[in-house]
């Protein structure tokens, strides 16, 4: 199982609409997430959330690779929230998956952006 269906199939236990994002460019032959770093999309509640679903030892990365585009600050400042969720190959329950978000921190001087282990 891929670490988007994973993903969907976890965000749906917990009783969130949830669809993948991410769709396939024939022309540049890559994946391209919705907003550069997004591949699926929840929904539970008053609750919005962009997921960027991979295996546990890419979590930096794709972390780091988002917090670089602006489109996640304008993501964030519209009120939804982000999180990289990795997957470990060969690992079942709460051990499997590993969580990072991106918490906005609202100032005077503009928009911080902080990571936390969910």
């Amino acid at each position: 199982m891929t670490p988007t269906e994973r993903t969907l199939k976890k965000l749906r236990a917990d009783g969130y609409l949830a669809v993948v994002v991410e769709h396939w460019n024939h022309f540049a032959s890559v994946r391209q997430d919705l907003f550069g770093f997004i591949d699926v999309l929840a929904i539970r509640g008053k609750r919005t959330l962009g997921v960027q679903a991979t295996t546990a030892p890419n979590v930096a990365a794709r972390l780091n690779k988002a917090m670089a585009l602006p489109e996640l600050r304008t993501w964030l400042e519209a009120g939804n929230a982000f999180e990289v969720w990795g997957w470990r190959k060969g690992v079942r329950g709460a051990k499997a998956l590993r969580r990072v978000g991106v918490a906005p921190e609202f100032t005077a001087s503009g928009v911080t952006l902080h990571r936390d282990e969910i």
